[in-house]
């Protein structure tokens, strides 16, 4: 008997994105237990530790105090998914990430350079609803320059920008550690605590803005996802199947560099999250098709996020260093899949 493939009977396996039922149903079931984990984590978020009866306007006030910290994880969750899934798939390499293009070397050279130059009161004045969307401006502008610049000539070459990107933000990490060096012992501590990744960073007053930003590139990259399939092929097969490539990759790109951008200006750097969210997402959802890897994605990120929150916050009382765990499990997770497949 022969496998079947969505009701229908055929000998072999089909070229549909999940090909057997068998593959379909173990979709279905991982697709189910992260939407029943995520809902868990963020109810016990909302309501653990609540010291009000439950359903009071008591209650009701302290866990919407609280949701907007689940808010900015959702928010953070689907821009550091969706932005390395679509990003590893344009530059057709598992192990890379958007902030090799330096979005979070930029992020700790303003918070630095606002320390350095007006003191530990720069700290709030990086703060705000103007400086947040200056910040995200700041980080697409340079970004698409750099991109327009070093994909839309004769010679454009992918390897070339990233190779551009690394020397930037290396270069924008030595100034900003020379400017550290020079900091007063107080103003370090001050600019230390705002360089950890964290969602208490996140002010209330930037959701109107993160979370238009963040639905609109996610949404159009969902929408975009049958020519990710293609892009994912390579150049010479994309462009043999009738795709612009260059000109593909450069909207692709442009819509990581908002979702990257939100996300950082956001809540800080997230160095590994974005990577293991994304390499769980390739082997939980067992398919190459990005309408089927992106919800993957999303929810493996805020199940990750708020269960780390929920788990520091409620047995080590230790929330603020959730991205330092996040950093050591990704970083993990990165070594175990090289040393086990040598390869992604």
């Amino acid at each position: 008997m022969g496998k079947h493939d969505g009701g229908t009977r055929h000998s072999g396996r089909s070229a549909a994105s999940l090909p057997t039922r068998r593959a379909q149903r173990r979709y279905a079931v991982v697709l189910t237990v992260l939407l029943v984990l995520a809902a868990g984590f963020a109810f016990g978020l909302l309501a653990w530790g609540n010291p009000m009866p439950v359903g009071s306007d008591g209650f009701w006030r302290i866990a919407q105090m609280r949701g907007t910290s689940v808010v900015v994880m959702a928010v953070v969750a689907v821009c550091q998914a969706m932005a390395t899934v679509s990003f590893q798939t344009a530059t057709n390499n598992r192990i890379i990430t958007p902030s090799i293009m330096g979005f979070e070397s930029l992020y700790i050279a303003v918070q630095t350079g606002a320390v350095f130059f007006l003191g530990a009161a720069g700290v709030t004045a990086v703060q705000g609803v103007p400086q947040f969307v200056l910040q995200i401006f700041i980080m697409v502008g340079l970004s698409m320059a750099l991109y327009g610049w070093l994909l839309s000539g004769k010679y454009g070459n992918l390897h070339v920008m990233l190779l551009v990107g690394i020397i930037i933000g290396g270069g924008l990490g030595s100034v900003s550690a020379f400017m550290q060096r020079l900091l007063t012992p107080s103003e370090f501590d001050v600019l230390t605590a705002r360089l950890f990744g964290s969602v208490t960073n996140a002010d209330v007053s930037y959701l109107p803005i993160a979370i238009p930003l963040c639905v609109g590139a996610g949404v159009l990259l969902l929408l975009n996802s049958r020519r990710l399939n293609i892009i994912a092929l390579g150049s010479d097969t994309a462009t043999g199947l009738g795709l612009n490539h260059r000109r593909e990759v450069m909207r692709v790109l442009f819509l990581v560099s908002i979702l990257m951008a939100t996300s950082t200006a956001l809540v800080g750097p997230m160095t590994f999250l974005g990577f293991l969210v994304a390499t769980l997402a390739y082997q939980l959802a067992d398919t190459f098709d990005h309408r089927l890897v992106f919800p993957i994605a999303a929810l493996v990120g805020f199940v990750v996020l708020s269960g780390s929150y929920f788990v520091m916050k409620n047995v080590f009382y230790a929330e603020g260093v959730v991205s330092i765990i996040i950093e050591v499990v990704g970083g993990s997770v990165f070594l175990f899949f090289i040393l086990r497949k040598g390869r992604l």
